[in-house]
């Protein structure tokens, strides 16, 4: 398995990005939560030379497809081949509410959404005419003073982030690859996730060896007693947080514990976030996520994911990546 971390800022990405690169990650991941996920790309490829560059996420239906093709061939050129532009729907209220725009058939909308911008970039890379027609998206024009020049390192890989067995289904048809919520396991990873992708890869008549798995799972780790309990408190409030949500019930009936989704839900509304960490019990804790000291976190990391994820990030402590000793410790194990 390859390894990354995330990288959250524009400033981290101008400062720290060189050094995290020195440290042997494979991927640097940009998020778009409170920053532009295509800035803080752009920083890191002109502060490194060789890792991976990948947004997870960024927020498709925030943007038209147009706007995302050409931020993705920029931040490839700049990196000279290096990006992957990772995709998410996000949910309703957010894109209506938060980015006032329309919402409708997330399944359907990104899988047209991805084919748009191949056929954008069709035309680029590849000199076709633009004329692509669906139900959410139409592009039928494109002009030689609007054509990007800088294509000489070809269109980026388009990988998709997904829950649901319908935008997975769709990762499987068009994406080069998916990445997978933190909030799953092992079990229903290999009785419901690998099974879905293998099935719809084969009726695409495309090869699982070219469609890449990426994976965030929880980490709570600490080499002393004090600082393993305190990222044990963490990690149990990031799996509660998810636990109360809805659409993640699949994967609790997986391990038959989908009756203390409303429990959590009833607790979220109250705001009472520590109770719902109680939630959270010991077997909860180590079916959802990694737990130990750094070693030992590197070698379960690698014995319950490798054959699984091609890829691995990381959610350490209720902060999303992969802190330098779980890098280090995955290595030695592998």
């Amino acid at each position: 398995m390859k390894l990354a971390t995330m990288i959250n800022s524009p400033e981290s990405c101008a400062c720290d990005a060189a050094h995290l690169e020195s440290l042997g990650y494979d991927a640097l991941f940009t998020n778009e939560s409170k920053h532009d996920p295509f800035i803080k790309s752009a920083l890191v490829a002109d502060r490194t030379k060789a890792v991976e560059i990948v947004t997870y996420i960024a927020v498709a239906f925030a943007r038209s497809p147009m706007l995302a093709a050409y931020s993705a061939n920029d931040v490839n050129a700049l990196s000279r081949g290096r990006f992957t532009l990772g995709l998410g729907s996000q949910i309703k209220p957010h894109i209506t509410r938060r980015f006032s725009m329309p919402w409708s058939h997330p399944a359907p909308r990104m899988r047209e959404y991805i084919k748009a911008l191949h056929a954008i970039w069709d035309n680029w890379y590849d000199g076709k005419p633009l004329n692509f027609e669906g139900e959410f998206y139409q592009f039928n024009l494109m002009t030689p003073m609007f054509t990007p020049l800088n294509t000489q390192f070809g269109r980026p890989k388009v990988m998709l982030g997904a829950v649901g067995s319908e935008m997975t289904k769709v990762a499987a048809e068009v994406a080069d690859g998916l990445f997978c919520h933190s909030f799953t396991t092992e079990r229903y990873l290999r009785e419901v996730t690998l099974p879905t992708i293998e099935r719809i890869l084969e009726t695409n008549g495309r090869k699982r060896e070219d469609f890449r798995l990426v994976g965030m799972p929880f980490i709570a780790f600490g080499d002393t007693e004090e600082v393993l309990a305190k990222s044990i408190k963490g990690v149990k409030k990031s799996i509660a947080f998810y636990l109360s949500t809805p659409a993640y019930v699949p994967v609790l009936k997986q391990h038959g514990w989908e009756d203390v989704q409303p429990e959590a839900m009833r607790l979220s509304k109250l705001g009472q976030w520590d109770a719902m960490g109680e939630l959270v019990t010991d077997e909860v804790l180590n079916t959802f996520a990694v737990v130990g000291s750094s070693d030992e976190c590197g070698r379960e990391l690698n014995r319950r994911f490798s054959g699984i994820f091609d890829m691995i990030c990381g959610y350490t402590s209720g902060e999303t990546g992969m802190a330098p000793e779980i890098l280090s410790a995955t290595r030695k194990a592998q």
